[in-house]
């Protein structure tokens, strides 16, 4: 959609005006949405607990497990552990 069919259907005159409009909305959907520079795959090792992860991680979105509760071969979401654990931790 063009800026002056915009300004048709709102019935305004200011061109100026609408575009300083649009730009606040675009900025503001920015800011509400999150993008995703990079995935990255790490493979799981047998009784390793730890894993380094990327020097230039900003934040992590989520992880996901293949086979994680599923025996299709699918990837899952490893839920996030909220709260007191009430296991006991065998590595300090």
């Amino acid at each position: 959609m063009k800026v002056q069919e915009l300004m048709e259907r709102v019935g305004s005159t200011n061109t100026g005006l609408m575009l300083a409009y649009i730009k606040d909305g675009l900025e503001e959907m920015n800011i509400d949405s999150e993008t995703i520079i990079e995935s990255v795959k790490l493979d799981i090792v047998k009784d390793q607990r730890n894993y380094d992860l990327p020097s230039d991680s900003v934040q992590i979105t989520g992880i996901r497990a293949k086979n994680h509760l599923n025996s299709n071969d699918d990837y899952a979401p490893v839920p996030r552990l909220i709260g007191k654990v009430f296991i006991g931790d065998s590595d300090g």
